[in-house]
């Protein structure tokens, strides 16, 4: 784990910022309409921990186990009493819901009724509502999680009734191979999706972009860049 090092994650850090910025300029967007997200994987949490005094206030986690073995190293203020937003991204098993229920901001990965009426039917119990976002499968990969285009409208409708989660948009993880013109799919799919104002289901957030695409992302209107190896450097997994 020691190969992270706080001064490269700065350095990375300022480029990821540049590049977000020469992004946003070219598409006439203003650097504060999205936010960076520092993907923690594999990454220790007095490392996660630095990003705190350098701007940043969102981190997404992956797997379940994996957070609930750091969450309680984390920094728990990061100035002015507020807490860091955390967020899963992950494929998420029902039976797993349970455990990260009181712990995150948002739920970005939800992907069916079933987990989503677990989430709901725990944050019920937890006197909370959950922002959740539906994950797309924008490219039809059988390898990843994810809704299909042509059954995202569907599953909006499903969950806009249910009382203890806020849909908030949309997520997605497009093919590596050809990602500029899923991310166009993908950004023509929000925006239809948004047009048609479903009650009960917001469209304020469009998370895509990772280490490899984000500032394509950013010119297709994402609102969330979630980057792990560009911030933090080559995994060290485990």
């Amino acid at each position: 784990m020691d190969n992270y090092s706080g001064e490269s994650v700065r350095k990375n850090l300022e480029q990821i910022r540049l590049n977000i910025a020469e992004a946003c300029e070219i598409s006439g967007r203003s650097a504060d309409s999205l936010r960076i997200m520092a993907v923690t994987k594999t990454v220790p949490a007095e490392t996660v921990n630095c990003i705190f005094g350098m701007g940043l206030d969102l981190i997404g986690e992956n797997r379940v186990q994996e957070y609930l073995s750091k969450k309680d190293a984390y920094i728990s203020d990061i100035g002015g009493g507020k807490a860091p937003e955390v967020h899963f991204i992950g494929h998420l098993q029902t039976n797993k819901v349970k455990y990260i229920i009181d712990h995150m901001t948002m739920i970005q990965s939800v992907d069916s009724v079933k987990l989503a009426q677990e989430i709901n039917r725990l944050a019920a119990a937890h006197n909370k509502t959950m922002d959740v976002l539906c994950e797309v499968n924008i490219g039809g990969e059988a390898s990843k999680s994810g809704v299909s285009p042509d059954d995202i409208t569907t599953l909006l409708e499903q969950l806009a009734g249910m009382e203890s989660i806020r849909v908030k948009g949309l997520m997605t993880i497009p093919p590596p191979s050809g990602s500029d013109i899923f991310l166009g799919r993908m950004e023509e799919l929000f925006n239809k999706i948004k047009a048609r104002n479903i009650e009960g289901i917001a469209m304020d957030e469009l998370s895509m972009g990772m280490t490899h695409d984000y500032a394509e992302a950013v010119k297709h209107g994402s609102t969330i860049v979630r980057i792990g190896t560009g911030l933090f450097g080559a995994r060290n997994y485990f």
